[in-house]
């Protein structure tokens, strides 16, 4: 893990900032870290080390502004920046702090009408145990649902064949898994990593630009995704879909939304790959098997529904 480490931030717009606020720290149980003169909100799941990884700021859509990941260092960044510019992606760059706490940002638009983006640098402000002989969870680990951290996002848009072309051949993703069209040749969907992760971003075709389907927070458990699910009940949140198992990643999930109708995911398992792996397949047919492995359903709302 030299180049792009992991997903490092989301920006997602919300229609009601005070009543998020308190979703996303009352019962997702998510840390407020910040807040800036533009009106957002900055927030860290409780196991995350850097100043924050979900940031929501108000307005007349629900939806997603950019998706950031996080490179080695500096020099990682400049390389990705002129890779980027020489495969013909036009890329601009944002000041260090017009992101609080963040440094300099490449940001480039996606074939997918997403807003993606580069940083190397965020101020560290720790997960609450000392860095030395820590505990295994702190105070906030058991507020609200508790992820550990913002684990990946499903993108929709058009052209995603060629938003893979960018993140394999120049950003230096893998592909991990894909999902077939009809047609038994077109990629309807696919999982990418840049780390040992089943996926660290995935995208579906989809003739709208620009779309979230959801952000996914990591459980370190089933029991606690369990949980999840009886908090999410107990504070009426909408459930989309589980407790259930996705065929693709092996991942154990409950979907729902936010207050704004942005869906959101909590996540556990997977399996771990490696880039020399043969990428797995799931045939149009199966597709619903993929989805809900025990149901073998393919949900309408998972592939309509989207912010």
């Amino acid at each position: 893990m030299t180049g792009v480490l992991r997903p490092g931030h989301a920006q997602v717009r919300v229609l009601n900032l005070e009543e998020a606020v308190k979703f996303y720290g009352d019962v997702m149980g998510l840390v407020e870290t910040g807040r800036d003169d533009q009106g957002r909100v900055y927030f860290k799941c409780w196991d995350e080390h850097d100043h924050s990884s979900y940031i929501i700021r108000e307005a007349d859509q629900a939806g997603i502004d950019f998706i950031g990941f996080k490179v080695l260092d500096e020099a990682t960044l400049d390389k990705f920046e002129a890779d980027l510019n020489e495969y013909g992606v036009t890329t601009r760059r944002l000041p260090a702090g017009d992101l609080l706490e963040t440094g300099e940002r490449v940001r480039f638009t996606l074939p997918s009408g997403h807003e993606f983006e580069l940083y190397a640098t965020k101020t560290k402000v720790g997960n609450g145990l000392p860095t030395e002989n820590p505990g295994p969870w702190c105070e906030n680990s058991e507020k609200g649902i508790a992820p550990v951290r913002l684990d990946h996002a499903l993108l929709y848009g058009p052209n995603i064949a060629e938003n893979k072309k960018i993140l394999v051949d120049v950003l230096g993703f893998y592909l991990v898994e894909r999902a077939l069209g009809e047609d038994g040749e077109m990629e309807l969907a696919i999982w990418l990593s840049c780390s040992h992760k089943a996926h660290d971003i995935a995208f579906a075709e989809y003739p709208e630009p620009g779309k979230l389907h959801h952000c996914s927070f990591r459980m370190q458990t089933w029991e606690q995704v369990l949980r999840a699910g009886d908090i999410m009940s107990m504070n009426d949140v909408a459930v989309d879909i589980g407790p259930t198992r996705h065929g693709i990643t092996r991942g154990c999930t409950i979907y729902a939304w936010d207050p704004s109708g942005n869906r959101f995911e909590t996540f556990m398992g997977g399996y771990e790959p490696y880039p020399d792996w043969e990428v797995l397949t799931w045939t149009f047919d199966n597709f619903g098997q993929g989805l809900d492995y025990p149901q073998r359903k393919l949900h309408e709302t998972f592939l309509t529904v989207v912010s």
